[in-house]
């Protein structure tokens, strides 16, 4: 191979590289909204039995997901009236918003309900049903019980329609009489004690997750209550929405990233100016590495068309891993002295790079493993980076660091890895290996008893504590649902649908009786199933049969002829049909709680209101054919769970594959090249346990790359050694060096906002740590263990 061969391989790698590096500048910045996720429900797999009930979690997590919900509350009622029409002004005037709604528009709520009337005699609620059936009921008597109470009914049937106020007990009883907020003064007002509350809602000119539509809105809104408070000092405002959420998510993301990446950055640089006392090994490191983090951000986006705010946050972490390859090149052209080859040094490092490129790869394969998008990003980011980060050293390195190094690695820190490497050769030699493993034995038990472990979803998604307190202080103003706990409700079409919620609503009013729950919102409560209609009108049948007696007993109340003929020739009425519902104006806040499926059938959504018990919520679903209570925190916690659970046998299986691997190339030696790992992971555990750390799948997910990080450091020892006798500790230096920038890197995750980080952070901290102090066992002590 000539020395033009280096150069022109580097030239064809860096020409990929930056074609490559266009493609995901195109990506990221070249199509309009920014693919970066801060959905934090998209990193969340699904986890539903039946599919429908994912497509319901989706629609009841996005149905108002491009808005802002507003509740502005003032002891003085006045104020707070003002106040909401000033801010409802305030937003309407900002591009930012599509809409907003502060002072009701006109309408007429007789005439979204008059559709109603060609279906009035199929129409009646328990207790008229239940008074039908009884014997000697009188309708005479019923009659004289409306006509003295006309002005007690609550939304608006005339009484010549309704004379019986069959329709109107009926529709006193639908979900929309039941909410706390009445429009006052055209506004949306609820009252709790002395406190006025009213409701302002806003519409965004786009997507909640969209940067530039999250930055618009919300200062927008800032500059809108600046002006609300100014006038109104009194009125306080809560909120929530997704828009804010994905803004919060932004920001700690932002924070994390910035935080990980500038001072790993900067505690790196100076590591490696102070190891190799030069500005070239620096500059040269950190151009492999960031040619692998550009390659890993580029494929993630072509993989999967946009990329999580925890993958970016790990890949900025990342930075302390992949510098690895580079750095081990670094040290044997540091080693080298005068006598340095480019190619020379390659072949030196080859074996090892290749080796500890297949334990990470396979440590973060395991993670792809998962069924969690954001895991599976994560491994994608990781592998990707790694192998562009490692190719970097066999393609471009020999020809940037073509002459030998000026001055050698810093020779405190080759006599502090001397120092450290030849204590605890001799701490595990001999007899003393035997006390040592005794005594770390019982130092380790007790930490491994205190283990516990914790499969919560806030593990993953953790909203900040404020804007939750907000939501849910607006949900019990208002009586919005909670959409994370509904009823799913499945059949072949709309009927067996409705017979179906119909079944569920008597256990749920059987709850609302005992005061286990406040109401719910279903559609078969608007719309009976035809079954019940048939029923229904089957009642009234009997009344309308000898229309000579309902004629006398109508006029005899005093209904005039005219309004009593035009009573009797509406019946006998119509069906009212789902698919008709729906498209009336009435139908518009409800339509979300409908799903077609296709081929998976139908399929309709009930949202209980006011209950805390899930296990009773769960029992009204019991037994019920095609109805099911979705409940995704905890499904999502359960997947956690048994995805923990068998973590612990996975990283068995990959120990055990690293092991074979070991065997084969290092035959009886392999044993000092696994420990170091294995002894990392076993005091990392027994470390959380004092902590008082309950396991999550996030530690046992870093406990598989401390396996693979751990196999690096020793594999580089192992290979180094041989090449660097004439200056002991050198090696073992190179190791260091490396633990310290992912030390540094990924310990830094530790002091992320997001739980998950968090903990693969806190664990990787403990498992970096623990192994490099194990990884001079890996030093070959015999002739037979050097056998390679």
């Amino acid at each position: 191979m000539n020395v033009v061969s280096p150069r022109v391989r580097a030239a064809v790698f860096a020409v990929a590289v930056m074609m490559v590096a266009c493609l995901g500048g195109r990506l990221l910045f070249g199509r309009g909204e920014s693919p970066i996720q801060t959905d934090l429900l998209a990193m969340l797999p699904p986890t539903e039995r039946h599919p429908m009930a994912e497509m319901a979690v989706d629609r009841l997590a996005h149905a108002n997901g491009d808005r802002m919900v507003l509740l502005l509350e003032s002891t003085d009622d006045e104020h707070a009236r003002a106040a909401a029409r000033l801010l409802g002004k305030q937003l309407g005037a900002d591009p930012a918003f599509s809409s907003v709604v502060a002072e009701l528009p006109d309408f007429d709520l007789e005439a979204m309900l008059a559709p109603y009337l060609a279906h009035r005699f199929q129409l009646l609620n328990d207790q008229d049903r239940a008074s039908l059936v009884r014997a000697g009921f009188d309708p005479a008597q019923a009659l004289a019980k409306r006509l003295n109470e006309p002005f007690l009914a609550g939304v608006g049937i005339r009484l010549q329609d309704d004379p019986f106020g069959w329709m109107q007990h009926w529709l006193d009883g639908a979900p929309w009489t039941r909410s706390p907020l009445m429009p006052e003064d055209d506004l949306l007002t609820a009252h709790r004690g002395d406190l006025t509350y009213v409701l302002v809602m806003a519409n965004l000119h786009g997507s909640s997750y969209d940067d530039g539509i999250q930055r618009a809105s919300l200062a927008a809104l800032e500059r809108a209550s600046i002006a609300m408070r100014q006038q109104f000092p009194d009125v306080t405002m809560s909120r929530t929405g997704a828009v804010f959420y994905a803004a919060a998510a932004r920001a700690g993301a932002e924070r994390d990233v910035h935080l990980v990446s500038v001072v790993s950055t900067a505690g790196i640089a100076l590591l490696l100016l102070w190891a190799f006392r030069s500005v070239r090994p620096l500059w040269v490191a950190f151009l492999s590495t960031a040619m692998g983090v550009v390659c890993a951000l580029t494929v993630t986006l072509l993989v999967f068309g946009q990329i999580h705010l925890l993958t970016l946050v790990f890949g900025a972490a990342l930075l302390g891993e992949a510098v690895d390859y580079s750095i081990q090149y670094l040290c044997a052209r540091s080693h080298a002295g005068a006598t340095w080859r480019p190619l020379d040094g390659l072949r030196q490092v080859r074996p090892a790079l290749w080796l500890a490129l297949a334990t990470s790869v396979l440590g973060y394969s395991l993670l792809a493993a998962m069924p969690f998008p954001a895991l599976r990003q994560m491994a994608c980011f990781a592998v990707v980076g790694m192998l562009a980060a490692c190719l970097s050293v066999f393609w471009l390195l020999p020809a940037l660091l073509q002459g030998p190094a000026r001055r050698p690695m810093s020779v405190s820190l080759v006599t502090l890895a001397h120092h450290l490497q030849r204590r605890v050769v001799a701490l595990t030699s001999g007899k003393r290996r035997g006390v040592l493993a005794l005594i770390l034995l019982v130092v380790a038990a007790p930490g491994w008893w205190r283990l516990g472990h914790d499969d919560d979803i806030h593990l993953l998604v953790s909203p900040p504590p404020e804007l939750q307190a907000q939501e849910s202080h607006i949900r019990d103003i208002t009586g919005l649902g909670n959409g994370s706990q509904f009823y799913l409700v499945h059949g072949l079409d709309e009927e067996q649908v409705l017979q179906r919620e119909e079944a569920l609503a008597v256990r749920l009013q059987a709850m609302v009786n005992q005061g286990a729950l406040e109401s719910w919102t279903g559609l078969a409560s608007m719309v009976p199933s035809l079954e019940r209609q048939r029923a229904d009108h089957a009642l009234l049948k009997p009344f309308f049969v000898d229309t000579g007696n309902l004629r006398t007993t109508l006029t005899g109340a005093g209904l005039k002829p005219g309004v009593v003929d035009a009573y009797l020739a509406a019946w006998p009425g119509t069906s009212l049909r789902l698919r008709d519902w729906l498209t009336w104006p009435i139908a518009v806040p409800f339509r979300d709680l409908w799903l077609d499926g296709g081929a998976e059938g139908v399929a309709s959504i009930v949202l209980p209101q006011g209950a805390t018990d899930v296990a009773l919520l769960g029992a009204a679903a019991d037994g019920l054919e095609g109805v099911e209570l979705v409940d995704k925190p905890a499904s999502v916690s359960d997947l956690f769970g048994r995805y923990r659970r068998l973590a612990s046998g996975w990283l068995l299986a990959a120990t055990a594959l690293v092991g074979l691997v070991f065997a084969w190339r290092y035959r009886r030696g392999a044993w000092r090249v696994l420990a170091p790992s294995v002894l990392g992971m076993g005091l990392s555990l027994s470390a959380l346990g004092y902590l008082g750390q309950p396991l999550t799948l996030f530690h046992w997910m870093a406990l598989m790359l401390v396996l693979g990080v751990g196999a690096n450091y020793a594999v580089f020892l192992r290979e180094g050694e041989p090449h660097v006798r004439h200056r002991p500790g050198a090696s073992f230096a190179g190791v260091l060096l490396s633990a310290l920038t992912a030390w540094l890197s990924f310990g830094l995750l530790s002091l992320s906002t997001l739980p998950a980080l968090q903990h693969f952070g806190i664990t990787l901290l403990l498992g970096i740590g623990f192994t490099v102090i194990c990884v001079p066992i890996a030093t070959p002590v015999t002739e037979h263990d050097t056998n390679a």
